[in-house]
C-alpha cells in the first residue's frame, strides 16, 4: 500500500512530539537552527564572491564581522548537538541550563542579523512566530513564551534606537543626505538608502551622477534586498507552514482517537454504555408525535460458566462474535451498545411493540444458532435472554404533560430576568423545539427492560419477555412508568 510522504512526516511528528526525550528535542532544535545559520552563512558567501556588482549598496565594512558572528554562532551550535548526542543522560537542571543557552544565543543572533542586514517586516516576523512556535513544540514552553518576548523587547529597542541618537551597524547604512530623495515611506526607504549610498560614492569618484542612474540602482537595490529578505523567510516559513499543518493533523488524530475511545467498548468494538445512553435520550426527544420507541436489553445466559470453564480470552471471543451478530442483524439506525460485562442495550426509534418482539425473536435465534469455534476447544453454542420494552407515543405524551405539570409548579412565582444571554435564548428554543422528558427517563425505561430480562431468566432462560405484557397482567398500566421508583 503506498504511503505518501505527508502522511510519513505527519507520523514521524507525532512520533518526536509524544514520544521522543526532552534531550532529543532540544538536539533537534539545535540542528534546525543550524540550518537556518548555514543559509545565512551562504548568503554572506554570495555577495563576498559578487562584492564588485553589489558593493553600491552593500557595505563590505559590516560583512565581513556579520559573516564572522554567523560562523561563531553556527560553531556553537555545532557544539552543543555533539554534547547534546553524546551525553543523552543529562538530568533535567543540566538540559534546563542548554535550553537556556539555547534561547538567549539564538535570540541575540537573529536580532542582530535582522538589524544588521536591515529591518523587514517579511524577516523578522517569521523570525519571531516560527522561531516561537518551533521552540513551542521542542523545549520547555515557559523558555520559548521568555525567547518570544526577548525577541519583541530587542527589535522594539533597535527601532527606537535612532530616536536616541544610537546608530546601529546596517549593511545599507546612510551615508550622505539629498532633499529629493528624503522619504518617510517605509516601501521606498531601502532603496533610497542604497541609492543614496551610490550617490555619495559616485560624487567622489567621477563627480557626475544623474537621476536616470539613481533609478537603475534604485530598482536594482531593491530587486537585491527585497530577494535577500525572501531567501531568508521564505525557506523558514515554509518549514513552519508545514510543521503546523502536520501539527494540526496529530491533534485531529488525537482527537478521533480520544473520542473512539471516549465511546467505543475497546473489546466488542460497539458503543459504550455513557454514548449509547446519550444516543437513547436524543433519540427520546427527537422521536415524532406518533413513533413507539422500543429498548431491548439481553444477556447472555451462563457466561460466567464460558469465563470459568474455557478461560476469559474465549469469553472475550464471545462477546466480539455476538457484538458482531447484532450490527449484521441491526439496521444503522439502531442503537447497539455494551452495557456492562455479557449485558447488551439496543434501542430501537420508530419501532412498535410487535415489530421489536420479532426483532429480539430473530437475535435470540440467531445468537443460538451460532456456532463458537476458538482455537484448541470443542465447538459450543451459547443462548441469551432478552428484555424488552416499548415506549408507545400515547405513554410518552402522558409522561411528556405530567412532566410539563411538574415544571410548571415548581417555577410558579419565579420571576424570569427580563433579558436573557443569547446563548440561553437558543438553548430553549432548540429544548422547546423537542419533547420534554424527565431527566431520568433512560434509566426509567432500561429499568423496564431489565425487569422483564430478570423474568426470563426466571422462566429458563433463552427466551423474550415483553415488559409491557407483564404491565398488562399485573394491571399497572402506564403509572408504573412515570412513578418514580
Amino acid at each position: 500500500m503506498a504511503v505518501s510522504i505527508s502522511h510519513l512526516g505527519y507520523k514521524k511528528l507525532s512520533q518526536m512530539i509524544f514520544e521522543w526525550q526532552a534531550v532529543d528535542r532540544t538536539l533537534l532544535l539545535a540542528l534546525f537552527i543550524i540550518m537556518e545559520v548555514s543559509l545565512h552563512w551562504l548568503w554572506c558567501l554570495f555577495v563576498w564572491w559578487r562584492q564588485d556588482a553589489l558593493n553600491s549598496y552593500v557595505n563590505m565594512n559590516y560583512l565581513y564581522p556579520l559573516w564572522l558572528g554567523i560562523s561563531l554562532v553556527g560553531l556553537f551550535f555545532l557544539c552543543m548537538v555533539k554534547c547534546l548526542y553524546y551525553s543523552k543522560n543529562n538530568n533535567d537542571s543540566v538540559l534546563s541550563k542548554w535550553q537556556i543557552a539555547l534561547i538567549l544565543v539564538y535570540t541575540a543572533y537573529i536580532s542582530t542579523v535582522i538589524v544588521m542586514i536591515g529591518y523587514s517586516s517579511l524577516f523578522a516576523g517569521v523570525s519571531l512566530v516560527g522561531g516561537a512556535m518551533l521552540a513551542m513544540m521542542l523545549i520547555k514552553r515557559r523558555y520559548a513564551w521568555r525567547m518570544f518576548w526577548l525577541h519583541i523587547v530587542l527589535m522594539l529597542l533597535a527601532i527606537l534606537s535612532p530616536y536616541f541618537g544610537i546608530n546601529l551597524p546596517n549593511l545599507r547604512q546612510l551615508s550622505v543626505i539629498h532633499p529629493m530623495l528624503a522619504s518617510h515611506n517605509y516601501l521606498t526607504y531601502n532603496e533610497i538608502m542604497a541609492a543614496e549610498n551610490a550617490v555619495a560614492a559616485l560624487a567622489f569618484e567621477n563627480n557626475v551622477m544623474n537621476w536616470d542612474s539613481i533609478s537603475a540602482l534604485q530598482r536594482s537595490s531593491a530587486l537585491f534586498w527585497r530577494s535577500t529578505h525572501l531567501y531568508l523567510a521564505l525557506p523558514k516559513a515554509i518549514f513552519m507552514v508545514y510543521m503546523f499543518r502536520a501539527l494540526l493533523l496529530v491533534l485531529d488524530d488525537s482527537k478521533h482517537e480520544t473520542m473512539r475511545h471516549a465511546n467505543q467498548d475497546e473489546l466488542t468494538q460497539l458503543k459504550n454504555r455513557r454514548y449509547g445512553l446519550k444516543k437513547m435520550k436524543y433519540a427520546l426527544s427527537t422521536v415524532r408525535e406518533y413513533q413507539d420507541l422500543s429498548v431491548m436489553l439481553l444477556d447472555l445466559d451462563w457466561f460466567k460458566q464460558i469465563n470459568d470453564n474455557y478461560g476469559h480470552d474465549v469469553g472475550d471471543h464471545v462477546l466480539v462474535e455476538v457484538s458482531q451478530t447484532l450490527l449484521q442483524s441491526l439496521s444503522d439506525e439502531t442503537i447497539i451498545s455494551r452495557y456492562g460485562g455479557e449485558e447488551f442495550l439496543v434501542v430501537l426509534p420508530d419501532t412498535g411493540h410487535e415489530c421489536a418482539m420479532l426483532i429480539a425473536e430473530q437475535l435470540r435465534l440467531s445468537i443460538a444458532k451460532h456456532i463458537f469455534s476458538p482455537n484448541g476447544i470443542p465447538d459450543f453454542n451459547v443462548t441469551a435472554s432478552f428484555g424488552l420494552y416499548t415506549l408507545t407515543h400515547a405513554e410518552r405524551a402522558d409522561i411528556v404533560q405530567g412532566y410539563k405539570t411538574i415544571s410548571q409548579k415548581k417555577t410558579l412565582g419565579q420571576t424570569l430576568p427580563l433579558i436573557k444571554p443569547i446563548a440561553s435564548q437558543r438553548a430553549e428554543s432548540h429544548i422547546g423545539s423537542m419533547q420534554k422528558l424527565p431527566s431520568d427517563i433512560c434509566q426509567r425505561l432500561i429499568s423496564m427492560a431489565d425487569k422483564a430480562l430478570y423474568e426470563a431468566k426466571h422462566r429458563g432462560r433463552n427466551q423474550v419477555v415483553s415488559a409491557n405484557n407483564m404491565l398488562v397482567e399485573k394491571d399497572c398500566g402506564v403509572l408504573s412508568l412515570y412513578q418514580k421508583r
